[in-house]
């Protein structure tokens, strides 16, 4: 398994300060956050590290060069929105930068791309499966022709009053990931495994490893710590921020010697990066920086 870094938490860092940084502390491969020019309002998005629109060949043979220089490769390149928002003017917009995302990996040669399928947050599984057949076979027609593998992140996202009760990504349990596979059948469409997001939906974050192994395309490292006591007040049908928080690996819930081990029983040899949305390391670059330093040497523990 290669070992790095999602750059989502190196805002106002350019592409080349973040691959130094990454080759510093012997990180092997970056998730490069590509958000369009305009950005996002929600926290840890909007981060553009690689302008995916206006990348042409040259540009391209720039970046693969430097990261070759460095010894640090690209993941994949990442982008987060609700590709099923009902506003359709936001829809199109979102799967249209998609759609740019997978150009630019195929012409980095990175042949990945990691994202969401989307939800609208009011209507049933049923009803959002029939609207991701629609909006989704386009861009996996598209990333098959590319040869590039779509890898969809396991967050419900709701976080938000206004997320409720559905969240934005459909694709955040096993049941559903059965469902979504079954109506989109890709090759190239698989999972960015993050084990943090079952902890709190209480789903074993295990047992999913071994029947999903062949869809496991890339993984995340974030850590999830559940408040019991808040859990016991509010019930689990509450906004969930209100009894758990996202943490560094090694200061929640994971247990992730169990996880890497799973990892390795299945054979996998792709890419696993830490994702870092711990509020008490966000205050500064240099608190987001020593936050990946200290989860990347927690971490070693269990990934050589």
């Amino acid at each position: 398994m290669k070992f790095g870094l999602l750059t989502a938490i190196c805002e106002g860092m350019t592409f080349e300060e973040v691959v130094d940084f990454a080759a510093e502390n012997n990180l092997e491969c970056l998730e490069v956050a590509c958000w369009p020019a305009a950005g996002a309002k929600r926290r840890y998005a909007g981060v553009s590290h690689i302008d995916v629109v206006n990348l042409t060949e040259e540009k391209a043979k720039e970046i693969n060069d430097l990261c070759a220089s460095k010894g640090v490769e690209i993941s994949s390149l990442a982008y987060y929105p609700n590709t099923l928002d009902p506003d359709l003017e936001k829809r199109a917009s979102y799967v249209a930068h998609l759609h740019a995302l997978i150009d630019a990996s195929a012409m980095l040669g990175v042949n990945m791309v990691t994202t969401f399928i989307g939800r609208v947050t009011n209507k049933t599984v049923t009803e959002n499966l029939e609207i991701a057949k629609e909006v989704w076979t386009p861009i996996l027609k598209h990333a098959e022709e590319k040869g590039v593998k779509i890898a969809i992140e396991n967050c419900p996202m709701w976080f938000t009053d206004d997320e409720w009760p559905g969240g934005q990504n459909i694709m955040s349990t096993p049941a559903n990931w059965r469902k979504v596979f079954e109506v989109l059948d890709s090759p190239n469409l698989g999972i960015n495994y993050d084990p943090s997001h079952f902890v709190w939906q209480q789903i074993d974050y295990i047992k999913p490893i071994y029947e999903f192994r062949d869809k496991i395309f890339h993984v995340h490292y974030k850590d999830i710590k559940v408040y019991q006591d808040k859990l016991a007040d509010v019930g689990v049908m509450a906004n969930p921020l209100q009894y758990m928080s996202p943490k560094l690996p090694g200061l929640g819930d994971v247990d992730w010697g169990k996880y890497v081990s799973a990892l390795t029983d299945i054979g996998y040899k792709g890419c696993t990066v830490i994702e870092v949305e711990d509020k008490a390391f966000e205050d500064s670059l240099d608190s987001a920086k020593r936050a990946v330093i200290q989860s990347a040497r927690y971490l070693r523990n269990f990934v050589s």
